[in-house]
């Protein structure tokens, strides 16, 4: 059955790399219908909106969102994030960020982890309260929030071959809402008796990412340690150019690779498609197609093996290393 994907290039480097991607995915001559649109900063210059309706109708349309980078305008203070605002319209609750060793120099060789990050609630979805003295931030975290990511997570592993799901909190200080957390991922672990499920404290993670990353396998937090932890990870691996991610919801889900806009190489043909190309084979693992998810993922290691772009150490340019994922793919 054919399927519909909304491209949302964005802004800076988002549609040079998404437009890698999408070169990696006519190679494999799949029965995939695009939906083009816009949004951002450059969107908003030349149609003035961050994000149109139309491109929120194509978004509902479509069974999963291919996007590049936004740039946030930082003196504009009537702007909501784009992202989040997408991430809400699809009610993406399930954050994914995988990191693995794909063969350039990597700090933690082997290392093959996935980070599944709670996207609705916590500190990211809190409302601000500013006084003369401050500003207080109420973070809120449900029950309902909790057992969906949980949930999700447990079942990703199982049906990917995981052995262990570890939960990250602090519930040695935050001893209500970590605690909610930590205790509603231990009631949903009980019905997957075949998978190890652990927990540890969110500083000692930090630590044991950097001193022995390769004892862990997938790792469940909540919002904002999510984000920070799975920086870490990708720094282990190569950098934010390594790592994709996808945010799922009920209904479709929304792949984009984890760094930003950079704008200051905007256009200059170098920027690293690897998170983009990356964040492709995952939407197609999520779209039923997981052996050409494979293939897309082996076409990076072989291209990685033949040359880099200019920061992962080497001189191809993002056309450049685009044509070898393409022609791995034959």
């Amino acid at each position: 059955m054919s399927k519909t994907v909304a491209v949302i290039g964005g802004d800076g480097i988002g549609p040079e790399v998404v437009d890698s991607a999408l070169a990696a995915l006519d190679a494999l001559d799949l029965d995939l219908g695009y939906l083009h649109a816009s949004a951002g900063l450059a969107c908003r210059q030349r149609l003035g909106e961050y994000l149109p309706e139309a491109t929120l109708e194509a978004v509902r349309e479509a069974d999963a969102v291919l996007f590049g980078a936004i740039t946030s305008p930082l003196d504009d203070r009537s702007y909501k994030s784009v992202v989040l605002a997408l991430r809400q319209e699809l009610d993406a609750y399930a954050n994914v960020r995988p990191a693995r060793d794909l063969g350039q120099p990597c700090k933690a060789p082997g290392l093959d982890l996935v980070l599944f990050r709670e996207n609705t609630e916590g500190l990211y979805n809190a409302p601000e309260v500013e006084d003369e003295e401050g500003v207080t931030t109420m973070r809120r975290i449900t029950r309902r929030g909790s057992e969906r990511v949980s949930r999700f997570a447990l079942e990703w592993c199982v049906r990917h071959g995981r052995k262990r799901l570890t939960v990250a909190h602090k519930a040695n200080v935050l001893r209500r809402s970590d605690a909610l957390f930590r205790r509603v991922f231990f009631e949903e672990a009980k019905a997957h008796p075949s998978l190890k499920a652990d927990e540890i404290l969110l500083d000692n993670l930090a630590l044991q990412l950097v001193l022995s990353p390769s004892k862990l396998d997938a790792i469940v937090t909540m919002n904002l340690y999510g984000d920070v932890i799975s920086d870490e990870m990708a720094g282990l691996v190569g950098g934010l150019g390594f790592a994709p991610s996808g945010s799922y919801g009920p209904r479709a889900a929304l792949f984009e690779p984890v760094h930003g806009s950079a704008p200051d190489i905007a256009g200059k043909g170098v920027a690293n498609p690897c998170g983009a190309i990356l964040s492709a084979a995952m939407m197609l693992d999520y779209l039923g197609h997981a052996p050409e998810a494979r293939r897309v993922e082996d076409a990076v290691r072989a291209a990685l093996r033949q040359g880099r772009t200019p920061d992962a150490g080497g001189t191809l340019g993002t056309a450049g290393f685009t044509r070898l994922v393409v022609e791995s793919l034959g």
